[in-house]
């Protein structure tokens, strides 16, 4: 079901894990906008997120608390599913503060539960496709990057947007081996960054984002693969060239800058045909970006859609 504006492979039939890894501060005037240094900030928690519900969703069931929260790719803290769970509490995500700079006319620094304040929180419940071809249906709460975006007041000639996430090995162990380049990158083009379906979001199932799912703040792209979602950002850029990202710069061949989700484009090593949503033991076919066709397709007219993975 498509939204309106207002699975499939087990663990063993994707990839060996081991065959898999072979995968701030500018700080501006800006005070109009908020974005300047903040002090200190509350502890992290558990508590709950005020927010509006949003017709940005879709009709679907949404995959338990438990498994969104207990199965996860986040390479900082291992490269095990349940590692995340295990080791990111040793994360601290307050105090956080976020740096936007690049080709922007308003550049800064901003406390993490400032920018919370100063941007309308929605709940948007978006389906997430993994590379590795399992899915999940997660309820997000967060606002729109554009909403960031436009508060900075982008250059015409910026036309992309590069993201970081933090470095830090005392805070996340999986940072001491060299299984990517650290601190992980991402990146998207400033017309995705500005769609509407993109999300930073800042919780999930009403409550503050869990460490093990990024916090205190991530990129949802729905019409993505899920790699194309950094996690615990400490640094948003805006540039006229197209940023390097992690799994690119680590395996190019398997990896692309788009990331779109595509079923007739496999991975190298494994279909995106079908995929299996977590909680259901039949698999069920993946749909062209992910089911966003609608609101999306047209950013990638007259591309060659092989090479938009």
């Amino acid at each position: 079901m498509l939204i309106r504006n207002a699975p499939d492979l087990k663990d063993c039939d994707v990839t060996d894990q081991g065959l898999y890894l072979a995968r701030r501060q500018f700080i501006a005037g800006a005070a109009g906008l908020g974005l300047a240094a903040c002090g200190g900030a509350s502890p992290a928690s558990a508590a709950p997120l005020k927010y509006s519900p949003n017709r940005m969703s879709i009709d679907e069931n949404k995959t338990p608390l438990d498994d969104v929260t207990g199965y996860n790719n986040f390479y900082e803290f291992g490269t095990g599913k349940e590692d995340p769970a295990a080791y990111a509490k040793m994360m601290r995500s307050r105090p956080w503060t976020i740096t936007v700079d690049g080709l922007c006319d308003r550049p800064g620094s901003v406390d993490i539960d400032e920018l919370i304040r100063r941007f309308p929180l929605e709940e948007r419940i978006y389906r997430m496709r993994c590379v590795e071809a399992w899915s999940m249906v997660i309820p997000w709460v967060g606002f729109p990057l554009a909403s960031l975006i436009k508060s900075v007041g982008p250059k015409s000639s910026a036309k992309y947007v590069a993201f970081e996430t933090l470095r830090d090995p005392r805070q996340m162990p999986g940072q001491r081996s060299a299984v990517i380049q650290w601190p992980y990158r991402e990146g998207l083009r400033l017309d995705e960054a500005m769609n509407p379906l993109t999300l930073l979001a800042v919780g999930l199932y009403g409550q503050t984002l869990p460490n093990q799912n990024g916090a205190p703040i991530r990129l949802v792209v729905p019409w993505k693969y899920g790699f194309k979602g950094i996690k615990s950002i400490v640094r948003i850029r805006l540039t006229d060239r197209r940023p390097q990202t992690s799994w690119q710069m680590l395996a190019p061949g398997e990896y692309g800058f788009y990331g779109n989700v595509n079923p007739a484009v496999d991975h190298p090593r494994w279909s995106q045909a079908k995929e299996r949503r977590i909680g259901e033991f039949f698999r069920r076919k993946t749909l062209p970006f992910n089911g966003y066709g609608e609101q999306v397709a047209h950013l990638y007219r007259g591309l060659d859609p092989r090479k938009l993975y």
